[in-house]
C-alpha cells in the first residue's frame, strides 16, 4: 500500500518533468500523509494542457453521504479498481498523476516498531504515482476534490519490505494515463505494472517519519537500522 510519501523537488523541475506551462506553487514536503492537501496533475477534457492542482488525499465518491469514507480510500487496488463502485468511474474518466520523489514503506521486524524505508529512483529524480481524483458536494453544495493512489504488486526491491507498492508510471505513459479519450480501463491497465527495480533504490530512515507532524529533511535522511529505532 502507500500511506506516506514525499515531494521535495523545486518548482522548475516539476514544470519541466510534467510538461506544465509554468512553475507550480509548491513548498517541499518530506512527509505527506492521508487527509492532507496534496498536489495532483491532471489534463482537461479538451486539448493537452496539464494543470497542477491541490486536492485532499482520501477519495470521496460523488455518491457518498459524508466524508467518513475517505479514511478507507487513500488507496485503490489496481487489480479491482475497475469494478469497485468507489473507484470505477474515476478510473475511466478522472485519472491523475501524483508527483513524488520518494515514498515510505514499513517492514515488520522482531522489534516493537516496524522499520521505515525511503524508496525512490536511483538517481533521486521525480516520478509520478498513478492516481484517481473525484469531486464530491457537501451538504452546503460546496465542491470537495479528493484523490487516491493505486498500489500494485511489489517489484524485487520492495518485496522484502512490503507486499504492495504504489504503481509508478513511466514518463512515456503519462499521455496515455491522462488522456481523456481513453475510457476503457483495460487500455490503461498496463500502466499499473510494478516499476523496474533496477531503476530504484531504498534505504532505512528514522522512525521520525512515523508521525505526520514531523515534516522536514530528517524524515528522508538515511540512517543505520539500529539508529532508526530511536523514538522521536
Amino acid at each position: 500500500m502507500c500511506g506516506r510519501y514525499r515531494l521535495t523537488a523545486k518548482e522548475r523541475y516539476l514544470r519541466d518533468h510534467f510538461g506544465l506551462d509554468e512553475d507550480p506553487a509548491w513548498t517541499p514536503r518530506w512527509n505527506i500523509a492521508p487527509t492532507q492537501l496534496v498536489p495532483i496533475i491532471r489534463q482537461g477534457t479538451t486539448g493537452t494542457r496539464r494543470s497542477f492542482d491541490f486536492v485532499r488525499w482520501g477519495l470521496i465518491p460523488s455518491w457518498a453521504k459524508d466524508r467518513s469514507i475517505s479514511t478507507k480510500t487513500i488507496n485503490a487496488m489496481s487489480e479491482t479498481a475497475a469494478d469497485k463502485p468507489a473507484f470505477r468511474d474515476a478510473l475511466r474518466f478522472r485519472r491523475c498523476l501524483i508527483p513524488a520523489d520518494g515514498f515510505y514503506e514499513w517492514r515488520a521486524s522482531g522489534s516493537r516498531q516496524k522499520q521505515p524505508f525511503n524508496i525512490g529512483m536511483a538517481d533521486d529524480s521525480t516520478f509520478a504515482l498513478a492516481g484517481l481524483w473525484e469531486r464530491w458536494l457537501d451538504s452546503h453544495g460546496s465542491a470537495v476534490e479528493t484523490c487516491t493512489i493505486l498500489p500494485t504488486k511489489p517489484n524485487a526491491l520492495v518485496a522484502d519490505v512490503h507486499n504492495r507498492m504504489p504503481a509508478i508510471l513511466y514518463a512515456c505513459d503519462y499521455d496515455l494515463w491522462l488522456g481523456p479519450r481513453t475510457k476503457d480501463p483495460a487500455l490503461v491497465a498496463r500502466c499499473l505494472r510494478p516499476f523496474d527495480a533496477n531503476l530504484m533504490k531504498k534505504y532505512p530512515v528514522s522512525t521520525r517519519v512515523n508521525r505526520p507532524e514531523n515534516d522536514d529533511p530528517e524524515c528522508a535522511q538515511e540512517v543505520s537500522i539500529a539508529a532508526s529505532q530511536m523514538l522521536f
